[in-house]
This record gives C-alpha cells, sequence and structure tokens, in this order.
C-alpha cells in the first residue's frame, strides 16, 4: 500500500522542503522521510497540499490529465452575483489561453474559516464575496487570475478539496496519514482511504 498525507498548509509555507531568505517550508511540520508533494499550492495560499511516498500516485494527483477536481474558496473583494460568475462556467479567456468550463457558486453564508495570520487587509468601505470554484486544471495561480479577470481579486484563496480528500478537521499546520491501494484506479478520482492517523 502507499502512503498519503493531508496537509493543511497554512499561509506563506512553501510547498516544498527547502526555502531561502527565512521562508517557511515543509521541513518545520515533522512528515516522515522520503514523502514529496503531489502538486503545489502557491507561497501566499491555504489548504490542502497532498503529499505521498508513491511516485504513481503523485503523478495520479498532480498531472492534469488525470483531471482530479480541485475544490477552492476564495474571498474577493466587492459584491459578486451569481450571474456574475457566469463566464467561470462558460470558460474564461486568459493570457495563457481559455480556461476550462468550472462550477462556481457565492458561497452565503461564507465558509466558517481559522483565522489567517496575519489577516487580510480589511476596508470597510469595500465589501468582500466568498465563492467557491472548482477546477481540473493545474495553471499557475488560475483561480487568482480568473477572478482578477473578472474584475474581483482575490484576497484570500484557500483549497478545500482535491478529488475526495477535503481538509475538514485539520488545523493549519496539521496532517493526516492515510494508507491507500496501489497502483492508483485509473478513473477519474481515488479511492477512500482504508486508515488514518492524524498528526
Amino acid at each position: 500500500m502507499a502512503r498519503i498525507f493531508l496537509f493543511n498548509k497554512p499561509y506563506h509555507v512553501l510547498s516544498q522542503f527547502t526555502g531561502e531568505d527565512g521562508q517557511r517550508n515543509l521541513a518545520e511540520f515533522g512528515f516522515p522521510p522520503a514523502v514529496y508533494a503531489a502538486g503545489r499550492l502557491d507561497y501566499d495560499s491555504e489548504g490542502l497540499l497532498i503529499l505521498t511516498d508513491s511516485g504513481a500516485w503523485q503523478a495520479h494527483i498532480s498531472e492534469p490529465r488525470h483531471k482530479m477536481a480541485k475544490l477552492y474558496w476564495a474571498q474577493v473583494e466587492g459584491e459578486v452575483a451569481e450571474d456574475a460568475l457566469q463566464p467561470l462556467r462558460a470558460g474564461l479567456q486568459l493570457n495563457d489561453g481559455p480556461s476550462a468550463p468550472t462550477q462556481a457558486r457565492v458561497l452565503n453564508p461564507p465558509p466558517d474559516l481559522w483565522p489567517r495570520t496575519p489577516p487580510i487587509r480589511f476596508r470597510a468601505q469595500i465589501p468582500t464575496t466568498w465563492i467557491e470554484i472548482t477546477l481540473r486544471e493545474g495553471r499557475n495561480r488560475q483561480v487568482r487570475r480568473m477572478t482578477a479577470a473578472l474584475g474581483f481579486p482575490t484576497l484570500r484563496l484557500v483549497r478545500v478539496a482535491i478529488g475526495p480528500w477535503r481538509i475538514e478537521g485539520l488545523a493549519p499546520g496539521a496532517w493526516r496519514e492515510l494508507h491507500v491501494d496501489e497502483p492508483p484506479p485509473k478513473a477519474r478520482g481515488a479511492r477512500p482511504p482504508t486508515y488514518a492517523r492524524r498528526r
């Protein structure tokens, strides 16, 4: 069996085990040896990052050809109506080509998340909205670029789920170990874990 680690990556932590100039990275969170990140999550984003000791699972999770869905919650600047998200659902033109159609909706009420450290800059005159976006692509800073193209810059971005795995129950900086069958399934998604241990 292979091991998978679900990690709630805090804000301003690199998705790798080394860093420069005092940047925080994965080395400080007590992972066992010989595990690697399956994909990445931007330094200024938070939420689910998956690590594994299996090269096959690393590829299955991170490579866009497997089309594993990734669910994000984005706090954006401005008041967003449902119809304003239609360009995301239809496919939005970005500077590196059109995005694939996505699932997108306004989150009302907003999600109950842990406080970010440091918090986003609060401006009383400018409201914010939380939106949910599901992607099957893996372009650089894609969610941020998509919301900016609609005129709603992203202030905070949290990845909530990858395939069948979700962040619930994990505080920032905590991880949970799962045992999964190897090799990965050929179908979309992944088999549920057979064992779990939380750190």
